[in-house]
């Protein structure tokens, strides 16, 4: 660490995954705020040059506002841990865990916590023949934000034509119906629950394109069904070693009560503009985006 009066932070954004605008407008948001509230700020878009950029700018603290593959699955995060610099959010194996669909599911049934039944299979399989009875969802098992997500309804002819952009090895994962809810936690306690509604599947648009989603927040849900999605969220980011911010996403089906709950995905490092899911959570508990901006800044860290 530096002997600077005021902590330079370098905000990492951008990087070369198919989620990449989406860092971009996060990194841009987190850099402002953290600016609002004293910190010296310098933006970087994420590319092979990390490493040297790292070493030129000799940042006090790394703010990681990466999305998707090579910045939120544990890759950067070998890189800040090989150089000693704290970063915020959760630390390699969590990362790494988190964005790995399949060894995530491994963890989360260790710990009690109800999944949707799925597999992995080959591309080529899954496109020769239904190899769970639909409906089901076929999706990458390393990507987030509903990229590359296919939804295989049960009037379907046949198995889905996947894009050349999947991977060979791929998630089939039995389609639960209902409602689409998340809740964040920041270090050791729940921040809410969102009712997010949209007018068809949440996918990439959904989640990002202006008017794609509504979110009710707090959840206007039963009192049990809200406390067991914050039970449930803090419990898969204790189960995956998660520090600092996360946020884990749950479908609900109305008609089978609790037992209706279903535990989706944890994502490491959630959107983070002001509008963003996690953000609004925050400003339930009374907590500006500038501060927890902040909040995650004074938590950074390695040798995690």
């Amino acid at each position: 660490m530096s002997s600077r009066a005021t902590p330079l932070v370098m905000v990492l954004k951008g990087g070369p995954s198919a989620e990449r605008e989406v860092s971009l407008s996060s990194g841009h948001e987190c850099a402002r705020a953290l600016e609002g509230e004293g910190f010296q700020v310098v933006e970087v878009d994420a590319g092979p040059d990390l490493a040297a950029r790292l070493a030129e700018i000799k940042p006090d603290i790394v703010f990681n506002a990466l999305h998707g593959r090579w910045g939120e699955d544990g890759c950067v995060q070998g890189i800040l841990e090989w150089m000693q610099i704290p970063y915020t959010h959760s630390g390699v194996l969590a990362s790494a865990l988190a964005m790995d669909k399949e060894r995530s599911k491994q963890v989360y049934a260790a710990a009690g916590l109800p999944i949707a039944d799925s597999k992995l299979a080959d591309k080529d399989a899954v496109e020769a023949d239904h190899v769970l009875p639909p409906p089901y969802v076929v999706k990458p098992y390393n990507e987030g934000s509903s990229v590359g997500v296919y939804l295989v309804h049960e009037a379907a002819n046949g198995p889905p034509k996947l894009s050349a952009e999947m991977p060979q090895t791929v998630m089939v994962e039995a389609f639960v119906p209902g409602r689409e809810m998340t809740a964040s936690v920041l270090g050791d306690r729940c921040l809410g629950v969102t009712d997010i509604l949209t007018d068809g599947w949440y996918d990439y648009d959904a989640k990002y394109k202006t008017g794609g989603s509504r979110h009710v927040v707090p959840a206007d849900i039963p009192a049990e069904i809200y406390a067991a999605c914050e039970d449930f969220a803090l419990r898969a980011h204790q189960a995956l070693g998660c520090r600092g911010l996360s946020r884990t996403d749950f479908r609900w089906d109305e008609a089978k009560g609790l037992e209706g709950l279903i535990l989706l995905e944890t994502n490491t490092q959630p959107g983070m503009t002001p509008t963003s899911l996690s953000p609004e959570q925050a400003a339930l508990q009374g907590m500006s985006f500038g501060q927890l901006c902040a909040w995650l800044v004074e938590d950074a860290s390695c040798n995690r």
